[in-house]
């Protein structure tokens, strides 16, 4: 490359650099929505084609206003409730019942619960992969997946894997990606024989549990337990690079348009990174949020995330995680504006 030339994309780097950094001091917590409801929490699902949020509270999921908070419904359970996933073709939505090894079926208008389809131990995370058009559970003691049919509420297959399934993500062609986290590996699934295909070790990365993908460069952003996060080419499993996120990632977002990455940590961060292009990508920002605020959802519309979290009785020997106070659920919401 000729020394013009070179100095040239170098100072285009670099103004970019800047304009991605004067970008990210804009990102702050514009409001905070209060629920008032006991138990704990997980997995929040925003609706990019309505004003609802979705949010998984104890043994409901409260149906807020995804602009005011202001309460819009609430779909009760008798166990412990994870994902939330929505498919509009058939008017459904479809609640991990964790501890009841089951997902619970919703009217979206409604918000009546429709009936419960039999899942594996411990369902957790969930997808709706518009390829084949099937519903899939995480069953995270069974290492297992079930596969719905939304036509006719039934399990139709059952993926077995060999470690615990944290969170799945879907390529749109035909190809289903998960994060065992047990074996620290990404395993995919072929979406038309719902069989494992591959296990892809994610190393340097260990034990990911939020998972996000960009469909347009083929890359998968997996959150891991050792601070990393790891952007894998999700044709070949080939790890592309890593960048420094926070402590105890539970979920990673990606906002399509603005090419952005977002690791919500436990720690009380939000790590923002920009995808420059396949291969290249910044941390642009760590946003302070607030202690537990480790799940999230992005809406791809307005740009808005949403972080769910609260205050926290102090943390016992033996305890997984310290407990929520009574009445001290929230919702941050965080603007990149």
């Amino acid at each position: 490359m000729k020394k013009p030339l070179l100095l040239a994309t170098v100072l285009v780097v670099l103004f970019a650099a800047t304009g991605y950094a004067q970008q990210a001091a804009d990102y702050h917590i514009i409001k905070t929505f209060h629920i008032k409801s006991g138990g704990g929490y997980d997995y929040t699902t925003v609706d990019p084609t309505s004003n609802r949020l979705y949010v998984s509270h104890g043994t409901q999921v409260n149906v807020l206003d995804k602009a005011t908070g202001d309460s819009l419904g609430v779909i009760q359970t008798e166990k412990d409730v994870h994902g939330i996933a929505l498919v509009h073709s058939v008017n459904k939505g479809y609640i991990t019942n964790g501890s009841a090894n089951s997902v619970v079926v919703f009217d979206l208008k409604t918000f009546k619960v429709l009936g419960h389809v039999p899942a594996g131990q411990f369902a957790d995370g969930i997808l709706y992969d518009d390829f084949s058009n099937k519903v899939i559970s995480c069953n995270g003691r069974g290492k297992s997946m079930t596969v719905i049919d939304p036509t006719t509420d039934k399990a139709v297959a059952t993926i077995q894997l060999t470690g615990w399934p944290e969170t799945a993500a879907s390529d749109g062609k035909g190809r289903i990606y998960v994060n065992n986290a047990e074996k620290s590996e990404m395993d995919v699934i072929d979406a038309k024989t719902f069989k494992v295909i591959h296990n892809w070790p994610i190393a340097p990365g260990k034990s990911a549990s939020g998972l996000a993908i960009d469909r347009q460069t083929m890359r998968l952003f997996a959150g891991c337990d050792n601070q990393k996060l790891v952007v894998m080419d999700a044709m070949n499993g080939k790890v592309v690079t890593t960048l420094p996120i926070g402590d105890e990632c539970d979920a990673v977002g990606f906002d399509k348009p603005l090419k952005t990455i977002y690791s919500s940590n436990g720690d009380g961060t939000l790590t923002i990174i920009k995808e420059l292009s396949a291969d290249k990508y910044t941390v642009i920002k760590n946003l302070k949020t607030k202690e537990g605020a480790r799940t999230q959802a992005v809406d791809q519309v307005s740009h808005l995330i949403y972080l769910p979290t609260g205050e926290f009785e102090p943390k016992k020997p033996g305890e997984f995680r310290p407990k929520l106070k009574p009445g001290t659920f929230q919702v941050l919401v965080v603007s990149p504006r």
